[in-house]
């Protein structure tokens, strides 16, 4: 498997390009990855050329035009490609988060006596997720695994969310007779 690695910038853009794909199977227009990325459309642009240039973006001409990521391009940032992921819901203050798949929870201060951090990856849109909101991943298919946590910082970029973990659960399964 080859790495190409990618600037904060193209990594950003190419995750918004992935995660509006992930929403509609049409091409993207570049406004609207500008949109997500608060950039303009000439720099998106000029970016799409360079990803172009490394095959992880193809470009469709005409007015329904835009940009399709290509294979290469989840495999560079790192995200698995199945086609039926179970459902791992994620709730922001109570409300479930629609457009969003749980990609990993990764458990990252565990021997910190008074601390438990969790990093939540995901795949889809997060911008409206902020500091302090209550997060509620899960249960996930297997171990019916429930992490609550209030979030601590994000990464745009890598699409992951901090938590504070508050509460995890994974309900024992109950014994046959």
């Amino acid at each position: 498997m080859s790495s190409i690695e990618l600037t904060p910038s193209q990594k950003k853009i190419l995750r918004a390009l992935t995660n509006l794909h992930a929403d509609s199977e049409d091409a993207i227009k570049g406004e609207d990855i500008a949109q997500q990325v608060d950039r303009n459309p000439g720099t998106i642009r000029n970016q799409m050329q360079s990803l172009k240039a490394l095959q992880l973006v193809e470009g469709v001409p005409g007015p329904k035009g835009g940009y399709k990521p290509t294979a290469q391009a989840y495999e560079a940032l790192g995200v698995q490609q199945l086609d039926e992921p179970a459902s791992v819901p994620l709730a922001v203050d109570g409300e479930v988060v629609e457009g969003v798949l749980v990609e990993e929870i990764d458990l990252s201060s565990v021997h910190h006596p008074d601390l438990c951090r969790a990093e939540i990856h995901l795949q889809g849109p997060i911008g409206d997720v902020g500091e302090d909101d209550l997060v509620r991943v899960g249960p996930t298919p297997l171990s019916k695994l429930v992490v609550e946590g209030t979030v601590d910082g994000k990464d745009d970029t890598n699409n992951i969310l901090i938590l504070r973990i508050e509460d995890m659960v994974a309900p024992a399964e109950e014994p046959e007779h």
